[in-house]
């Protein structure tokens, strides 16, 4: 693989995943009446521990798992039943009222201190694993193992990906109080309720794959994988 095949590519899978403009209206719901300079502060905060976190399993690999003796199958089970979790709280309306606090005391705080505050409740689940989830967390290992015949200059595309894609996250997340305007409250709840459903989804899906990987013959494969394109070769018996 070139190594401009691989930025592009890299770029492209790990946007895909952590999906910084789906994630917009949540983190409008959890920032929700904060003052625009400790908003920012936040995205920074989030942007900051992506990148962090991500170059870490980039260099490590799969180390970390290992050291623990954690399956990726365990990783993306885990990770699906703790987003399962999240998308029934924002399906019932819990997620914004566990967030309702977000702009109390604002005026006694600096935006510092407001945001290291608010960027400890966002950690889980927010920053892990809905944005760095096992889906991220693998495809920076799988393009760390391409990477590396590269050598230097692989490491080096790595980290200015995982970097740019932090900076978009970012940048996404300075936009919320656009789309709080827009959507007002009603429209925030509305939203954040349909991102939970597809959430709840996504969770069992993660699970799925999770056990389909860890078994054999228990999940079929078009349920584990049910937008894979088929061989062209493949006919129907």
């Amino acid at each position: 693989m070139t190594e401009a095949k691989l930025a592009v590519n890299f770029f492209v899978a790990l946007f895909a995943l952590i999906d910084p403009i789906g994630n917009v209206p949540l983190f409008a719901a959890a920032t929700l009446g904060a003052a625009a300079a400790g908003r920012r502060m936040v995205a920074v905060y989030i942007g900051l521990f992506m990148t962090a976190f991500l170059i870490f399993f980039y260099f490590t690999g799969v180390g970390l798992l290992a050291f623990f003796g954690i399956s990726m199958p365990a990783f993306r089970i885990a990770g699906g039943i703790i987003l399962f979790i999240l998308g029934l709280d924002m399906v019932r309306d819990d997620f914004t009222t566990m967030f309702a606090d977000a702009a109390e005391g604002v005026e006694d705080q600096s935006p510092r201190a407001y945001a290291r505050q608010r960027f400890e409740r966002l950690i889980v689940p927010f920053a892990m694993p809905l944005l760095i989830g096992p889906g991220a967390i693998s495809t920076v290992i799988i393009y760390a193992a391409e990477a590396k015949p590269l050598g230097l200059a692989g490491a080096g595309i790595g980290v200015a990906v995982i970097v740019a894609v932090s900076l978009v996250v970012v940048a996404a997340f300075w936009a919320a109080p656009l789309i709080s305007r827009v959507l007002g409250r009603i429209g925030m709840s509305i939203v954040v309720r349909v991102l939970g459903l597809i959430l709840c989804a996504l969770a069992v899906q993660f699970v799925m794959m999770g056990v389909g990987d860890a078994t054999r013959g228990l999940i079929r494969g078009d349920a584990q994988n049910p937008y894979a394109e088929k061989a062209p070769y493949a006919e129907k018996k």
